[in-house]
């Protein structure tokens, strides 16, 4: 009896970090000291910073895993991976720095697992960081062969005086929007109840998703907003506040960035509820309230900031590749989010 035949393949384990070396080196910023194999990663705070501060996060994809593992498709959710990192830590107006992630597998596929840290590498050259390290564990017996889980944890890096916490905010500021990609990670053991339910063959094309297979259009990978909020910021933007609209959809996560004694006014007529929420609804019959409970509904990402700025905000958002609108206003004396449909 060895290692290898108790279920863990310490050579496949070897090849697998070689063959990722490459998408990990390329994520490489200058702050980073050392390569890839060592004990911890090694990361200088950038030059030039009077009293900087860190920020930090840590999430995971959810079982949007076991819908892209049927399916054998592994990029996309480590994009996602660092999606639900990144865009959480950059609310605060702070810029990614490096990235680690944690992969636990029953047997470790050193296609797929490329696949996934590929994917990883992605979403941290959109977001402007670097894969400082990670780690693979093979866990037979615990994990079924085939299935893997992810986690993530993102360090970001803000000035303390040019941190944005909402105490800005004020009764009168406007709520803009930028789109999402689809579902993004949030909501899909309710996805995956409605699609059992029905038996939906994830491959075959859907008339109201436009053509699209139920895969294509729920894998897409989430939005990593993270070059966006750089170019306001450089582009001089004033802002706020800002939301990432993930788990619990707006109505839990726009008040997360207002002051107490402020809530949020959205005009739901703003934008057209995207199709692939749609076909959610009506195949689940899920009523108003859990969907805008449960799905961001099409807003991945909310600026709040003073009515001067908004031409100014919308015109960067339009030059970065994403498309924004009006969401609302902020008002006094109110709670939480105002102006939903009837029944949310």
């Amino acid at each position: 009896m060895d290692y290898r035949t108790a279920g863990v393949d310490v050579e496949a384990g070897r090849a697998f970090v070689e063959r990722i070396r490459g998408s990990v080196e390329a994520t490489r910023r200058p702050e980073v000291l050392g390569g890839l194999g060592g004990f911890g990663g090694l990361c200088r705070l950038p030059a030039g910073l009077r009293k900087p501060l860190l920020v930090a996060g840590t999430d995971g994809v959810g079982t949007k895993l076991e819908l892209a593992q049927d399916c054998g498709r592994h990029h996309g959710v480590g994009i996602d991976l660092v999606a639900m990192c990144a865009n959480d830590v950059i609310t605060c107006g702070a810029e990614p720095l490096f990235f680690l992630d944690y992969i636990a597998t029953g047997k470790l596929s050193p296609e797929a697992m490329a696949e996934v840290v590929v994917g990883i590498a992605d979403g941290c050259s959109q977001s402007g960081c670097a894969l400082l390290g990670g780690e693979t564990a093979e866990m037979p017996g615990f994990y079924p062969p085939g299935r893997y889980d992810l986690a993530g944890f993102c360090v970001a890096v803000v000035e303390e005086d040019e941190r944005i916490d909402g105490r800005q905010i004020q009764a009168g500021d406007q709520l803009l929007a930028v789109a999402s990609s689809g579902v993004h990670s949030n909501g899909f053991s309710l996805v995956r109840r409605i699609l059992k339910d029905h038996q939906i063959d994830l491959h075959a094309p859907q008339a109201e998703l436009g053509g699209a297979s139920a895969a294509d259009a729920l894998l897409r990978p989430t939005f990593l907003y993270a070059s966006l909020v750089k170019a306001l910021l450089q582009g001089g933007v004033e802002l706020h506040g800002m939301a990432h609209i993930t788990g619990g959809g707006l109505p839990e996560n726009l008040p997360r960035c207002l002051p107490e004694g402020l809530g949020a006014r959205l005009d739901p007529l703003s934008w057209e509820r995207p199709a692939l929420f749609r076909w959610l609804q009506a195949l689940g019959e899920i009523p108003e309230r859990d969907l805008w409970h449960t799905f961001n509904l099409g807003v991945g990402y909310v600026l709040v900031l003073p009515t001067t700025a908004v031409d100014a905000a919308l015109a960067v958002v339009a030059a970065s590749g994403f498309q924004g609108w009006h969401l609302g206003v902020v008002e006094a004396q109110s709670s939480g989010v105002n102006g939903l449909p009837a029944g949310a």
